[in-house]
């Protein structure tokens, strides 16, 4: 590539601050945590003063899982490169109490695991698998005091055996599935918030190479317990007021019979951070003519963006007054057509394409690598590194030469650098760990998750919105 040094400019933009507890900032949130609590502790309702939680299990794994929550919930020391965790108390770290009983555990017996190993097939086996979670979910949604997070302490030999499946169906042709996403699939029809808890975590000896530190698990776990129970642990500040954010991918039927239907999935954010997840129309996509990144006729893409204008309506009793639109491919003609339609309500917005490349990577002359926030353009081509030396913690977190962000594509009212800008922030917006930030916005960064789970759920039964039940 021969680059024009005339053309090349480069700028570094200031590390976008938090809001926690009392709004008041940080740029970390673990520091923020840490010292101002969550955002949500003055919040009135959207704070949970104390958290009931449930268990999915043998009675040795639930034992150990309720153990490991206890001795995390005192607060865990961290060491030179592991971050201390405050704890989960009322008096300290996130200000809620964790609370056990006895009527919100559903055991898992011999004669459960006995059965599941009877079955002829591997796909059998899943499937009786799948069916027995379901109905241990069921019975504690039906509990006269539901739990509020269900904790699957699963046996590791049953995650073993059954946690990933492939398999031939007549109708579906080759098939895979993932223990874990049905899971998810099942626990949203009893409106259930889960996590899988490892023994391998649960169980794991002081300094065990085999597990993440104690206290990085720690803050894992407990973030996304925090959010999925209706708290908030931080927000973001200085995203503009009325701005949606939508994050739009695509998911391929289950099995590889239907492998040209794609069906579209949005994941909007309002600019709180709060977000929902919305299907769209199934739709035919020639893979052998156009190849494998499917674009939306236009009739598809303005129905799933009209969807989320209805969404944001409906809960926030306003319409968007911005909408910004990020996806990994660029943006077809039909496809944009479709979403500027959908629009055209909307005073200001912006279409994104953006995705990560190996094709381009810097260097600075210096001890360390590329600084996070470094926005350069090469004529027409701008890249992003959201990874990198981070300053404001003088560390490089990532551990490995760090791949830009590409903008591949771009239509609509705001500047490059508000785009960009505004992608740094939504790094930093992922309530499933208490890192630093991450590589992609949260607007794509779960879409392949997301997308999984979707293939779960039977066409005809409509998913639940709330963002918390896919992390």
């Amino acid at each position: 590539m021969k680059i024009n040094p005339a053309t090349v400019r480069c700028e570094l933009f200031d590390e976008p601050s938090l809001e926690f507890g009392s709004a008041r900032p940080h740029l970390c949130p673990k520091h923020g945590i840490t010292i101002f609590g969550p955002r949500s502790l003055d919040m009135g309702r959207r704070h949970p003063d104390i958290v009931r939680v449930g268990f999915v299990g043998t009675g040795a794994t639930n034992d150990s899982a309720k153990r490991w929550l206890e001795l995390c919930a005192q607060g865990v020391e961290g060491d030179d490169t592991n971050y201390r965790f405050p704890g989960f108390r009322s008096d300290r770290g996130f200000f809620s109490e964790l609370s056990f009983d006895d009527e919100a555990v559903e055991g898992l017996t011999l004669r459960d695991l006995t059965t599941l190993t009877n079955r002829r097939t591997r796909r059998e086996r899943f499937e009786q698998t799948v069916t027995l979670l379901d109905d241990k979910l069921r019975l504690l949604s039906e509990r006269d005091r539901p739990p509020d997070y269900v904790v699957l302490a699963l046996p590791s030999e049953l995650v073993k055996a059954q946690g990933r499946v492939d398999y031939f169906d007549r109708q579906a042709g080759e098939v895979h599935r993932d223990l874990r996403r049905a899971i998810k699939a099942s626990a949203m029809r009893y409106r259930l918030p889960t996590q899988i808890l490892l023994q391998r975590t649960t169980e794991a000896a002081p300094g065990s190479k085999n597990v993440d530190h104690l206290s990085k698990c720690a803050w894992n776990f407990f973030t996304a317990l925090y959010y999925k129970t209706g708290g908030v642990p931080w927000i973001p500040a200085g995203l503009s007021n009325g701005t949606c954010y939508v994050g739009i991918s695509f998911h391929r039927m289950l099995g590889s019979k239907n492998s040209g239907y794609f069906t579209g999935l949005a994941q909007a954010f309002d600019e709180q951070g709060n977000g929902i997840v919305l299907r769209g129309q199934d739709f035919l996509w020639d893979v052998g003519k156009h190849g494998n990144s499917p674009h939306m006729p236009a009739h598809v893409a303005e129905e799933l963006v009209s969807r989320v204008l209805k969404r944001y309506q409906d809960e926030l009793k306003q319409s968007p007054r911005r909408v910004v639109i990020h996806k990994t491919t660029e943006y077809w003609p039909e496809e944009r057509s479709g979403l500027e339609s959908a629009l055209k309500s909307v005073d200001q917005f912006d279409l994104v394409a953006v995705r990560p490349t190996e094709d381009i990577r810097l260097f600075r002359d210096a001890r360390y690598p590329i600084l996070r926030g470094s926005h350069i353009s090469l004529g027409e081509m701008h890249l992003l590194y959201t990874t990198g030396y981070i300053p404001a913690l003088q560390a490089f977190p990532h551990g490995h030469v760090p791949l830009p962000l590409k903008l591949t594509d771009h239509h609509g009212d705001s500047s490059i650098s508000t785009v960009l800008s505004e992608l740094m922030v939504l790094t930093k917006m992922n309530w499933n760990s208490a890192n630093f930030a991450g590589l992609l916005p949260i607007t794509i960064r779960f879409s392949k998750l997301v997308g999984e789970i979707m293939k779960e759920i039977a066409s005809g039964v409509e998913p639940l919105p709330q963002f918390k039940y896919y992390m």
